[in-house]
């Protein structure tokens, strides 16, 4: 069976109007945008580039990757 992590993707407006995303359990996964969605989707992408960037440097993962989701806080 495979193991399927999932990553919780916090989302928050900031007072100039700005969204600014998270995710918690990869360190430095933060990114900016215009609107809640453009930046859920701009976090998500960030997460995915740093999750391939661990596997292909042979770096520990949160768990054995075979199905990733998200889901925003």
């Amino acid at each position: 069976m495979a193991n399927q992590s999932q990553f919780k993707v916090e989302l928050e407006q900031e007072e100039d109007g700005r969204w600014i995303g998270e995710v918690p359990s990869l360190p430095g996964v933060l990114a900016y945008g215009a609107t809640r969605s453009e930046t859920q989707a701009a976090v998500q992408a960030l997460a995915l580039r740093v999750l391939a960037d661990r596997l292909e440097h042979g770096e520990a993962l949160p768990d054995t990757l075979l199905n990733v989701s998200f889901h925003a806080a």
